[in-house]
């Protein structure tokens, strides 16, 4: 599956959205990936998955996991078309953990995937997560990429997309700058 693909999905489903948007990494963009739109269709949600999944196939992953809540239908499918566990880890207190009787055996091979990555801040905690639990992170992996490239994980990492969306601290945001007010349409936020 190609960028342009990927990227048609999510126009077609109404999930590439633009305005003024206050991001799960605090900073402020002019572009939302809306997932959930894309997701909330179970064969998209596994071709967009699957694809995902086949750039990890060699590694022998055991486990899939990801941060709660946008991360949890990329694990579940991911985890399908590799064939193993999928997991998602949950913040109690602000900080992310395993619950719900999830564990990760010493040692165990383990790929943190994600939707969308803009900072890679949820990523990292999910990969501190697995260390903590003793399994080891061979790679992660995400739909899109939002970062340009620039997300430093500390493991090897894939996305089917690569965008450089441009994103700002609230004192260089040109949208507020002009007056406007961004809205928080994720996971963490309203919508």
């Amino acid at each position: 599956m190609t960028s342009e693909e990927v990227l048609d999905i999510y126009k077609k489903t109404g999930a590439l959205l633009t305005g003024h948007f206050l991001l799960s990494s605090g900073l402020h963009s002019d572009r939302y990936l809306q997932s959930a739109l894309v997701l909330q269709q179970p064969d998209i949600a596994s071709k967009l998955c699957s694809a995902l999944a086949s750039r990890f196939k060699t590694l022998g992953i055991e486990v899939v996991i990801a941060p709660a809540l946008g991360g949890v239908f990329v694990s579940h499918e991911t985890a399908r078309a590799l064939g193993v566990r999928a997991l998602f880890a949950e913040r109690v207190n602000g900080e992310l953990t395993l619950r719900r009787g999830f564990s990760i055996k010493n040692g165990e091979r383990v790929l943190v995937v994600e939707d969308v990555i803009t900072t890679g801040k949820s990523t990292r905690e999910t990969i501190e997560v697995v260390k903590r639990a003793g399994g080891v992170v061979v790679a992660a992996g995400s739909l899109i990429d939002r970062s340009g490239g620039k997300a430093a994980l500390g493991v090897p990492y894939e996305s089917l997309v690569t965008l450089d969306v441009p994103s700002y601290e609230t004192a260089d945001c040109p949208m507020c700058k002009s007056g406007s007010s961004p809205i928080k349409p994720g996971s963490r936020g309203l919508g």
